[in-house]
């Protein structure tokens, strides 16, 4: 259980940190009006809002199916 203590830690000279590994921002992000937007981006997100709202209906409907034929 004895021994010597553990080293310091070591820290950074003072000053701005260096700069990590990856992606570097060059900037804010660019902001994109509404114009600029893809008109077939919004008609995905209807046709994805479409079937989702299908699928959860076909799912209301099968449970529906089960409760009413469900042995008593």
């Amino acid at each position: 259980m004895g021994g010597d203590p553990p080293q310091p830690r070591q820290r950074r000279p003072p000053g701005p940190a260096p700069p990590r590994p990856g992606v570097q921002h060059k900037g804010p992000p660019r902001t994109v009006t509404r114009d600029e937007k893809d008109p077939h981006d919004e008609r995905q997100m209807w046709w994805w809002l479409a079937y989702f709202l299908f699928g959860i209906h076909i799912v209301a409907f099968v449970m529906i199916y089960a409760v009413m034929h469900a042995p008593k």
